[in-house]
C-alpha cells in the first residue's frame, strides 16, 4: 500500500492520507476502525457499486465490531440532485445517525460528491471517508474536498469544500469497471500529463495500450502520480482561488457539453473534448506551438475517447451554457489554456466567436 499525505492548514484539522494499493479491503477496514473511530458508520453507495461491493464492505465493517449500515441510491448523474440529498439525510435521521457518525462514500465521482456534500451539512458536518471505485474518482474527484450536486442550470452549482478524513484507492475495484468508465478516468490522467507532467504525457503516448490493458504496475504508478500532482496543487490552493483552477483544464467546455447533451456525453468524454478545444484555442491565439493540439487529440483518440462534438448539439446553446459556468467572474468565462504541454495558464474573456468557431470545427 502506497501513501500520499495531503498536508493542509493544521488549524482546520483537514490533513489526511490517500492510501493506494490492490486487494486492500481488509487493510482499509482495519485502518478505518483504528484511525477513524465513530459511534456508527454509514456506507453511502449507488445501486451499481452496491451490487458488487456494498454488502461485502458492510460485512467487513461489522466483522470489526463496528455499528454499520448501508444507504443505496440510483446510479448516475441524474441522481446528483437535492432530492437525493434529502432522501439520504432522511434515512440517516431514521437510522439514528448523529454527530458521532462517520459517512463512507463507496463509489465513483457522483457517490463521492453526494456523500461529501451530505457530510458537510448533516448535523452541521460529520466526518466522511472516500473509497473511490472508478478511475476518475481514484485519480481526481475523491481528492481535494470538492463536493456538490447539480441544478437544472448546470453541474455542481450547489456544493462545499469539505475535506475527507481519508481516501482509500484499491485498484481491485477497477476490475469490474466497464471500458467506457475506465476510459473516462483516462481523460483525467491525460489532463494531469497535459497540465503538469510532460514526462507522464510521453509515457502515456508510448504505453497507452498497456494502460488500457490495465497493467497493474503502470496503473499503480499513474494513480499515485496523479494523486501527488493534485495533492501538491490542493496544498497550495485548497479553495480554488488561484493555482487550483488549472485542474479545470478541459472542464469548462466539458461540463457544458455534459449538460447540453443531458449527460449522454459522460464526464470523461466531455473533458476529452474540452481539452482538445482548449488546445486548439491556445494554438489559434498563438500561445501553443502548431501541432501540439493534434498531439493531444491523437492520445485522446488512442485512449478510446471522442475527438468530435456531436453535430446534433447546437453551438449557440453550448455557448449559452458556458455563460452559466460557476467559475466565471464578473460574467467573464475563464479558460485554462496552454503555452506548452506541462505549462497551463488562465485566460479571461476569450472572444465567443473564437470559441464558437472551434466548436464548429470539431463537429
Amino acid at each position: 500500500m502506497r501513501t500520499v499525505k495531503v498536508n493542509l492548514d493544521k488549524k482546520s484539522l483537514s490533513s489526511y492520507e490517500i492510501r493506494i494499493g490492490k486487494d486492500i479491503l481488509d487493510r482499509m477496514v482495519l485502518l478505518i476502525a483504528k484511525n477513524h473511530k465513530a459511534g456508527r458508520y454509514v456506507v453511502i453507495t449507488d445501486d451499481c457499486v452496491g451490487g458488487f461491493y456494498g454488502k461485502k464492505f458492510l460485512a467487513a465493517l461489522k466483522d470489526m465490531g463496528a455499528v454499520a449500515s448501508l444507504i443505496v441510491f440510483p446510479a448516475g448523474e441524474s441522481s446528483k440532485n437535492i432530492n437525493t440529498v434529502l432522501d439520504i439525510t432522511g434515512k440517516l435521521i431514521e437510522g439514528g445517525a448523529d454527530r458521532e457518525t462517520c459517512l463512507i462514500a463507496l463509489g465513483g465521482g457522483v457517490v463521492g460528491d453526494i456523500a461529501g456534500f451530505v457530510a458537510s451539512v448533516f448535523m452541521r458536518s460529520v466526518p466522511y471517508i472516500q473509497i473511490p471505485t472508478t478511475l476518475v474518482a481514484q485519480v481526481d474527484s475523491s481528492i481535494g474536498g470538492k463536493t456538490g450536486i447539480d441544478l437544472p442550470y448546470g453541474k455542481n452549482l450547489l456544493g462545499t469544500f469539505y475535506q475527507p478524513a481519508a481516501v482509500f484507492a484499491s485498484l481491485s475495484f477497477l476490475e469490474t469497471l466497464p471500458e467506457k468508465e475506465f476510459n473516462n478516468g483516462l481523460a483525467e490522467i491525460i489532463k494531469y500529463g497535459v497540465i503538469d507532467d510532460e514526462k507522464m504525457f510521453r509515457t502515456l503516448e508510448d504505453g497507452i495500450d498497456a494502460v488500457k490493458a490495465k497493467d497493474q504496475k503502470i496503473l499503480l504508478n499513474l494513480v499515485e502520480s496523479c494523486c501527488q500532482i493534485k495533492r501538491s496543487i490542493v496544498e497550495i490552493d485548497e479553495k480554488e482561488q488561484g493555482l487550483r483552477r488549472i485542474l479545470n483544464f478541459g472542464h469548462t467546455l466539458g461540463h457544458a457539453l455534459e449538460t447540453i447533451s443531458k449527460f449522454t456525453i459522460t464526464h470523461g468524454e466531455g473533458v476529452a473534448l474540452g481539452m482538445i478545444a482548449a488546445a486548439r484555442i491556445s494554438e489559434k491565439m498563438g500561445y501553443l506551438k502548431n501541432g501540439e493540439a493534434g498531439r493531444i487529440a491523437a492520445l485522446i483518440r488512442q485512449a478510446g475517447l471522442p475527438v468530435k462534438i456531436p453535430k446534433s448539439l447546437d453551438g449557440e446553446k453550448i455557448i449559452a451554457q458556458l455563460r452559466m459556468d460557476k467559475k466565471k467572474k464578473d460574467g467573464i468565462i475563464h479558460f485554462v489554456l496552454l503555452k506548452k504541454i506541462g505549462m497551463p495558464f488562465i485566460h479571461a474573456n476569450i472572444e465567443h466567436k473564437l470559441i464558437a468557431a472551434v466548436i464548429e470545427e470539431m463537429k
